[in-house]
């Protein structure tokens, strides 16, 4: 196989000091239980691939009411000794064809496959880290990268809400997404092992954890053809449960060099904006931000792909030059200013329009339900409605909160594609009114979809169940004395000096939560 797909290590260098976190307790790992495990067992996909240990799911599903005893057992064994099998750390890698040139190796997506085992152990691990993580506020508040609660679209409404918040006030923003290359291969063992210590983790769980990474091998399978296994010496376990979690803690401290800046880190998806009355002052800050956290994320040995970080002014009105001042990486690389970039699923431009955003929407659903029309006579009526269901649906959800702020124009683009998708299940005319397809399949219009969808994004920041970022967005008014209209519960609407300005998530928030009270 191809050099590119075995990971090489980089030269190993000190880790950078762990500041000291008196205040959190210790952490050990408790015993696991036979019912979780059982729970865990029962709850396989079958039709997950087995690793290289060939220990198939569907088996493990089938006999879980006899095998969890031992396997829970051999869970807590591992705790005891600080070793893992070694069959558990043997990851088989399959080479997923992308497009392009078949004998170029950067045209294939590596999928990593671990034992089943190893990853429902794992899972009871992630749980007992992430509840103690989670219990003592460990994580940056601008942290939403594999959270419970937190989300792509949290974090782009909190970003959102920030820059039209600043357009608003006439100040100029500008941002810059920063790309990693490779971030979770490139996860250094002694810096993270170095920060678990620093959150209280006790020598029995740093020893385990030293054990989890030590001796890992992975192989790559392709047409039944096996490589001879390669040892990784670096990086988080690809397809692992753990893995996710454990990088977050690793680049959680990066969020604290941003400066006068503000910052959201999503795992590796980081993005540094700020704001002012001047540009070149905004710029100036931006530039100072972006060396700090380029030096943070070198101590961690994590490599910016300049290529891949982007710049971008979000302006609706304010005069700006042609040729913005360059924001640099440490290198001396100058950074590519765009209009458009593809932000945690979503695109935003520079004039947050969601122009393009929904152009690749309208696109890719155009695309699907041109190929069921094509296989119509394939499926029956249930299984166009669960086609649909299934791979249209999920594309005009995701994010809908976020571009709900485009025009009626943009949208009803969308109102088109999802009408003809109705109409794939119904066979109804061309003809047919939109309410009538719409009592057809018992859907609400997309409208109401998205307006359903904001709506429980709002009440969960009401109840402090969103992300501590966005429930500090909404305030609920205090009635001055009891009515029955102060039974309903209103939230405070704050100030907005533009029509783009009330589409912030703290103005449209508490605007459309108190319409609904009337």
């Amino acid at each position: 196989m191809p050099s590119a797909w075995l990971l090489q290590p980089r030269p190993t260098a000190p880790p950078p000091p762990a500041a000291p976190r008196p205040s959190l307790s210790r952490f050990s790992f408790n015993q696991i239980q036979i019912a979780d495990v059982l729970k865990e067992l029962q709850n396989l996909d079958p039709y997950k691939s087995a690793g290289l240990d060939n220990l198939d799911p569907l088996f493990l599903k089938l006999s879980a009411t006899i095998v969890a005893t031992p396997i829970t057992s051999l869970f807590n064994l591992s705790f005891i000794s600080s070793e893992i099998p070694k069959d558990w750390k043997a990851a088989a890698v399959i080479p997923l064809f992308k497009g392009g040139d078949t004998l170029d190796p950067n045209c294939y997506r590596p999928i990593s496959i671990l034992p089943c085992l190893s990853k429902v152990f794992e899972s009871q691990v992630n749980k007992q880290v992430t509840d103690h993580l989670e219990s003592h506020c460990t994580f940056s508040a601008v942290q939403s990268g594999f959270r419970a609660g937190h989300g792509c679209t949290s974090a782009t409404l909190k970003v959102l809400n920030d820059i039209i918040t600043a357009i608003d006030k006439r100040q100029y923003c500008a941002a810059v997404f920063i790309d990693l290359a490779k971030a979770f291969d490139s996860v250094n063992h002694h810096i993270l092992i170095g920060r678990l210590r620093s959150l209280g983790f006790s020598d029995d769980c740093l020893a385990w954890f030293t054990n989890y990474f030590a001796d890992r091998v992975q192989c790559v399978k392709s047409e039944g053809m096996l490589s001879g296994p390669l040892a990784v010496s670096m990086g988080v376990p690809q397809g692992s449960i753990l893995g996710p979690t454990l990088f977050s803690v690793y680049i959680n401290d990066v969020a604290l060099a941003a400066g006068d800046s503000l910052i959201h880190l999503y795992a590796d998806d980081t993005i540094l904006y700020t704001f002012g009355p001047s540009l070149d002052t905004v710029l100036s800050n931006l530039q100072t931000s972006f060396n700090a956290i380029q030096h943070s994320f070198r101590g961690l040995q994590l490599l910016i792909n300049a290529s891949k970080t982007k710049c971008m002014l979000f302006n609706r009105s304010l005069p700006a030059p042609a040729c913005p001042t360059s924001i640099t990486t440490l290198d001396g690389s100058d950074l590519e200013y765009v209009d458009v970039y593809k932000y945690l699923g979503v695109w935003l431009d520079c004039k947050l329009s969601f122009q393009t955003h929904i152009k690749h929407l309208q696109s890719k659903i155009k695309s699907r339900v041109g190929f069921l029309f094509r296989n119509k006579a394939s499926f029956t009526h249930a299984a166009k409605l669960t086609l649909v269901k299934l791979t249209i649906l999920p594309i005009l959800d995701f994010g809908d909160v976020i571009y709900k702020m485009a025009s009626n124009t943009l949208l009803s683009k969308l109102d088109a594609v999802y009408h003809s998708a109705i109409r794939f299940v119904t066979k109804a005319p061309y003809t047919t009114h939109h309410c009538d397809l719409y009592a057809l399949v018992g859907w609400p219009s997309l409208h109401i979809r998205r307006q359903t969808h904001w709506l429980q994004v709002i009440y969960k920041s009401m109840l402090g169940k969103a992300p501590p970022y966005l429930s500090s967005l909404v305030t609920m008014a205090t009635p001055i004395r009891s009515t029955r209209s102060s039974r309903c519960i209103s939230l405070i609407i704050p100030k907005a000096n533009t029509s783009f300005g009330r589409l912030s998530f703290q103005y449209s928030a508490a605007c459309d939560w108190n319409e609904l009270q009337k």
